[in-house]
């Protein structure tokens, strides 16, 4: 009898950790193909009352049923094809990749051509590189999608890459943290080497698309960063990562007020921090540098010269960090107080 009730304990035990460990989705780094099948031209034309519509998800061999819409703000304005939203019945997913996933964001390619192709996967590779410094970061999955349109206005059989992002819920439960939802945050309340990290990452990505000021669109603080409170600290954890350097998308520009002329030109943004925490996050980075090169070298699609290209924009970094104490110093000569 007491191996019985042993027994009931660890299945109810493995039912309640399901949501954490049963995310097989963000376990591997292969593509995913996947094939969507519903109103694609109607989900896209509607950027106004977003709608979810119902598609067919098939995958692996299996098919499910998903409603999806779209989603963004800025990408809505400039985008041909916005980002998405998938909406999944979580009793469905049980035996597939997508098992314990609700609601999840898609990447999509934003405008037509190659280049706009690239750009989903340069971004893909952005989260990958803060993900190589921080567990406390955004998984992601690359998958490479056929669209049939059921409205037979927009069948895309060669298919498209995309990326899929990890739903924050799942994000608090890996990380054991809950949101911070608050208007605003005290740099005394941060933890202060994950916001080190990360505001050495978003230099050597060339990102300046970020802030710890709401936008005028959000009731909670901030811009293109997610608080997560561990351990009664908060800790950034960045997204959105399309206007960055790194990427160089067609549509991007600097924000005028950072009077820099082009996004592929660095602007440290970062808020003063104690000497010895900012070099430990730049050691963390120049630590990872070749995992980092390894992230732009394994990407698909793009050509040799395309990843050169990407590389170089790192290698920049990298040899300009080789005089550490010079970089420390130009941080903190630009850090806002």
């Amino acid at each position: 009898m007491v191996g019985c009730r042993q027994l009931f304990l660890l299945f109810f035990l493995t039912g309640l950790l399901s949501p954490v460990q049963a995310a097989p989705l963000f376990d591997d780094l292969e593509p995913l193909e996947i094939e969507l099948k519903g109103p694609l031209s109607s989900l896209i034309k509607d950027k106004e009352s977003r709608e979810e519509k119902l598609f067919q998800l098939s995958v692996d061999g299996a098919q499910l049923a998903v409603k999806l819409r779209s989603r963004g703000n800025s990408r809505m304005r400039v985008c041909t094809f916005s980002p998405l939203r998938f909406n999944f019945k979580k009793a469905e997913t049980e035996g597939t990749v997508f098992a314990g996933q609700d609601k999840l964001k898609l990447v999509t390619q934003c405008l037509k051509g190659n280049r706009s192709q690239q750009d989903v996967l340069e971004e893909y590779a952005a989260y990958r590189i803060f993900g190589l410094l921080s567990e406390v970061s955004f998984r992601v999955r690359l998958v490479h999608i056929t669209y049939i349109d059921t409205d037979g206005r927009r069948d895309d059989p060669e298919g498209q890459y995309g990326f899929l992002i990890e739903a924050e819920d799942q994000l608090v439960l890996r990380t054991q943290g809950k949101l911070a939802e608050v208007p605003a945050t005290s740099l005394r309340s941060l933890n202060q080497q994950q916001a080190a990290l990360v505001y050495v990452f978003q230099y050597l990505v060339g990102n300046t698309d970020w802030s710890l000021v709401k936008a005028e669109s959000d009731d909670s603080c901030c811009h293109n960063i997610l608080l997560l409170e561990i351990d009664s600290k908060r800790n950034l954890v960045p997204y959105d990562f399309d206007l960055a350097g790194l990427v160089n998308a067609s549509y991007a520009r600097p924000d005028p007020s950072l009077r820099i002329k082009k996004v592929q030109q660095r602007l440290y943004r970062g808020f003063c921090t104690e000497t010895d925490i900012l070099r430990g996050a730049l050691g963390r980075i120049m630590s990872k540098q070749q995992d980092i090169m390894a992230v732009i070298e394994d990407l698909p699609l793009l050509t040799a010269k395309d990843k050169d290209k990407r590389q170089d924009y790192l290698r920049r970094f990298f040899k300009e960090a080789g005089d550490e104490d010079a970089m420390i110093r130009s941080f903190e000569k630009a850090c806002h107080p």
